[in-house]
Parts: structure tokens; sequence; C-alpha cells
């Protein structure tokens, strides 16, 4: 028998840890999907900044000066694994509480998008903190990590950005293109969602397609026994969406992300990058 695809969740040691934790809780039992906690280290850790390496040593000296850094070296590789798997079980039993699914734990050395690319087959969804470890340096409004996955990953990304607050009212941003209406198909699928009213808002400017377009996501979910409500909204995207959040008070967005280039991005900016700092809702990006 084939195992169901599992939710994934990027935890780091930071605050946001808890909220990701929380929300792929509730996103595994939405979906009766096995939950899995992953936390990467990163292979290359800083040598500790009290060791002089500057000018000309001896042989002697050079030799000893490698023992003692690899020494060291090992030490702070066996701190930082024992400190993870802490970390990780209290964060699984936290999951365990709210979730009645299988959860399993995994630390991993490496680059975070190499090692969630290597299990993508595997996932049904990524959860990951819009911000994480490195907001307390730096004034970052988007994690270093989160456009990348979100570009590179063929899956849905939720990102999340407070503290765990059950949804109870979805909002998707569609455009009529194949993600956005792949997210309708997934959504459609899954009947533990039915009890959430769906609100399908299409933007921008009204085309001869756009009556079709929205018909055709009404009919899908209805199809599906979704309460739902679809609506055409000239304007501005990121403006109309943020304001129907609020207005229909839309507790998780669906949208399809990155369609342009990166280049194109660079020159014009991002849609997705707007909206996910305009957005103070969980957040479901596609990229299929």
């Amino acid at each position: 028998m084939r195992q169901p695809r599992k939710i994934l969740a990027c935890v780091d040691q930071s605050d946001y840890a808890t909220h990701v934790a929380d929300y792929a809780a509730w996103a595994a039992t939405r979906l009766s999907s096995p939950l899995e906690l992953l936390h990467v280290i990163d292979r290359h850790q800083e040598i500790a900044s009290e060791i002089d390496r500057s000018g000309s040593i001896g042989m002697d000296a050079q030799e000893n000066l490698l023992e003692r850094l690899s020494q060291e070296e090992g030490e702070r590789s066996r701190a930082a694994r024992d400190q993870g798997r802490l970390f990780l079980n209290g964060l699984k039993q936290r999951c365990e509480v709210h979730a009645q699914v299988q959860i399993d734990t995994r630390q991993r050395y490496g680059q975070l998008l190499g090692t969630l690319q290597e299990q993508e087959s595997t996932v049904a969804m990524y959860i990951l903190g819009r911000r994480g470890e490195s907001a307390v340096h730096t004034r970052r409004d988007l994690g270093r990590h989160v456009e990348a996955i979100c570009r590179q990953i063929k899956r849905p990304v939720m990102t999340v950005s407070d503290d765990f607050k059950a949804p109870k009212s979805v909002l998707v941003a569609f455009d009529g293109g194949k993600m956005t209406r792949r997210g309708i198909e997934l959504l459609a699928a899954y009947p533990n969602m039915r009890d959430l009213p769906i609100h399908v808002i299409m933007s921008g400017k009204r085309s001869n397609e756009s009556a079709r377009q929205l018909e055709w996501a009404e009919r899908v979910l209805t199809d599906a026994s979704f309460d739902v409500n679809a609506t055409f909204i000239a304007g501005d995207p990121e403006q109309v969406v943020t304001r129907a959040i609020a207005e229909r008070e839309a507790d998780l967005l669906i949208m399809g992300a990155y369609s342009h280039s990166p280049w194109r991005s660079l020159l014009l900016g991002s849609r997705t990058n707007d909206l996910l700092r305009a957005s103070q809702v969980p957040t479901i990006t596609l990229h299929l």
C-alpha cells in the first residue's frame, strides 16, 4: 500500500517554530496526512571567533591548531545535534496534543532548499515561518529562504507569521491560470475542509474569460460539497486581496506564486512577495 504524502514542517530554533508546529498539526489533521518535523543544521559552522588565525606560524604550531580546531568543531557539532534533538522532541510533544496522526522528527546537516527538494516526491505540503532565526539579527520582512523555496519547490508551501489561529474561512486569490486552477482542484479533493467557507476572488482587469473561469472554480468546489462564493473585483490584486481578507474575515489565503521569471521580478518587483508582506494570515503558495 502506498504511503500517503506527508506534511513537512521546517523548523529552526526561533520564536516562529511553535507557530509552524501548530499550523503543521492542524494541516496534518485536516489533510489526514502524517507529519514530519524537520530541523536542518547548516554544515558550514563558523570557527570560534576567539581563535587568532592571523600571521605565519611554525609547522608544529600549525598542526596543534588544526587538531584543536577539529576537536572544537566536533564538540560544536555534537552540541548542536543534542540541542536539536531536545528542540524537536519538545515540538513533537506539542503537536501530539493537537494532531492524532503519525508524527516523526528528522534532523539533517546540509542546506535547507536542497534538503527539501530531496523529499519533494513524498510531501503533500511544506510549512515554514515567513521569517526565521535570522530575523532576530536582520530587518528582513521575508526570511532569506522563503522566496527560493516558494519558487523552486513544486508542492504547496504554507508560510506562517503569527500565533496559531484555527482557520475558519479560506480566501483563494484566483487568476484562472493553471496554478490557481490546480489549487481549486486540490482544495476540492480534501473532504475534511468542507466545513470552511471558501471565498474565490478574481481581480485585475475584467476579460471575456473572467466569468467563465469563476464559474468553473465555483462549480468544482460546489460539486465537492463546499460552501463557496466566487466574485470578480476590479482593481490592483494586492489591494483587492488584502481588503477582501479583512472584509471576509478570512484566516487562510491560497494563491499562485512567482508566475513570472526571476529576472522580470528583479526589474518590476514580485506580486507574490508584495502579497506575502501584506498578508497577516497564513498563506499557501502554489508553484506547480
